[in-house]
């Protein structure tokens, strides 16, 4: 039985289509990790970008061997590729489902933030990556606001725009909504284009799973019809 040149090609455009993705999302996910400025409080709130620079690696690799499966016909390349996508493709699924879950997420941003209590006992280079964050958010603390800093509130925390929460805290005018609800809201922003994406991604797999099954298969029977 002769493979069927169809999905052998096919197969072999979508890998092509895969490694591009797998590309475009490692250097895209890379230029957000170097532009958060290395800021410690967002980091541990939104730890997403590095697992989207493993996907993006991984996604690249597999890519390759699918490529190199469909065109050489070497059934090892396809297993693994069928095994990788498998894998990735049940990670997406949990991903998902944890990320619509939006009470726990909310419930871990908040426990991870509320770690960092008080706040005038963490390191000075602690305190300047909330204090920018509270510049950035028009915010003040963390968990319960201007409290989370005692007596001694920066001055990242004074109210300068009058839209935003503001009110009279130890004789001074400053942010009264805390920095967690600020990144909350941001994560809130962008999880249903996050989540519309890894859907994308899913749909993309099982077209894949099933090309490159189909093309094991013929090779298994093309094998066996030629001993």
């Amino acid at each position: 039985m002769a493979v069927n040149k169809c999905i052998k090609y096919l197969l072999f455009f979508f890998n092509l289509l895969f490694w591009i993705s797998g590309c475009i999302i490692l250097g895209v996910s890379i230029y957000l990790k170097v532009s958060k400025d290395g800021n410690k409080i967002t980091n541990l709130a939104i730890p997403g970008i590095d697992l989207l620079i493993a996907i993006g690696a991984i996604i690249m690799v597999l890519g390759f061997l699918g490529c190199c499966g469909a065109i050489r016909e070497n059934r090892c390349m396809l297993l693994l590729f069928f095994i990788g996508l498998l894998l990735i493709f049940i990670l997406l699924l949990a991903a998902g489902i944890l990320g619509a879950v939006e009470g726990k997420s909310t419930e871990w941003i908040k426990q991870e933030l509320g770690n960092m209590m008080p706040l005038p006992n963490q390191p000075a280079d602690v305190q300047k990556d909330v204090q920018a964050l509270e510049t950035q958010g028009k915010c003040c603390g963390l968990i319960n606001g201007p409290q989370d800093w005692g007596s001694s509130i920066p001055g990242s925390c004074n109210c300068t725009d009058t839209s935003a929460q503001c009110g009279i805290v130890s004789g001074k005018n400053v942010y009264t909504t805390p920095c967690a609800e600020f990144v909350i809201k941001y994560i809130k922003q962008h999880l249903t284009i996050a989540l519309g994406i890894a859907f994308a991604i899913a749909v993309l797999m099982l077209f894949g799973m099933s090309f490159a099954m189909t093309l094991y298969c013929q090779i298994g029977k093309k094998n066996v019809g030629a001993a």
